[in-house]
């Protein structure tokens, strides 16, 4: 027979007595302010086409998510294999087109997923390090930027002349593509500046022959 107090002793009640709010508001606050650390990183290192300040934004929203599933996954096990299947059936279709954001984005999942198993100190030293890293081919990549060349010419001695000028000035220099049409020419070279020096522009406009000289920073297959 069912007495009163075995009313009383629900399990919910039980798990709520356990839960240690100082703990998840430790994680939580700790996955803020890693979010805000892959935040500030993301920003510093962006270079696609445009900053999506949202996206950026997600990032730390999707730190402290992510503690927050890990903390009542580990409390229960079965509670885990619930949201293993509700996780399994929900579909992302948004198209991620540059491969550092998906780097940003797991690394964001996996500092929640540290913070919320309770691992703090591993969740501090791997965004230190991976942040440094991130930072590190950052300069390296300002210190040689790749930028496209796009020529229109009138004739091939405009040709020559642009070319040999441009061999004199940069070092490494790659044809991409080459179109004629009716004595009008138009090529598209790859190079690298330094300093951000687009005084050249200005000498190869001065040729003679040259219609149109347009520099466009390039970054793999994105425009910037």
């Amino acid at each position: 027979m069912i007495t009163f107090d075995d009313i009383l002793k629900s399990s919910y009640v039980e798990k709520f007595s356990s839960f240690s709010f100082l703990d998840a508001f430790i994680a939580l606050l700790a996955a803020f302010l890693l979010g805000l650390f892959i935040h500030a990183i993301y920003k510093r290192t962006f270079s696609g086409v445009m900053y999506s300040k949202a996206f950026n934004t997600s990032l730390v929203l999707l730190t402290m998510l992510t503690t927050f599933i890990i903390l009542a996954v580990t409390s229960n096990v079965v509670l885990s294999l619930g949201m293993v299947g509700a996780l399994s059936i929900v579909r992302f279709r948004t198209a991620i087109k540059d491969p550092l954001d998906l780097v940003f984005l797991f690394w964001a999942i996996g500092c929640g997923i540290v913070l919320g198993a309770g691992m703090l100190p591993l969740a501090l030293v791997g965004s230190l390090l991976i942040g440094l890293v991130l930072l590190g081919f950052v300069r390296q990549r300002d210190g040689d930027l790749p930028y496209v060349l796009i020529l229109s010419l009138d004739g091939e001695t405009a040709e020559v002349q642009s070319l040999s000028y441009l061999k004199k000035h940069f070092a490494k220099l790659q044809v991409k593509s080459k179109t004629v049409t009716s004595g009008h020419l138009e090529l598209i070279y790859e190079l690298r500046l330094k300093d951000n020096d687009t005084s050249f522009i200005n000498e190869l406009q001065g040729i003679s022959g040259v219609v149109n000289a347009t520099l466009v920073s390039y970054n793999g297959e994105y425009a910037a």
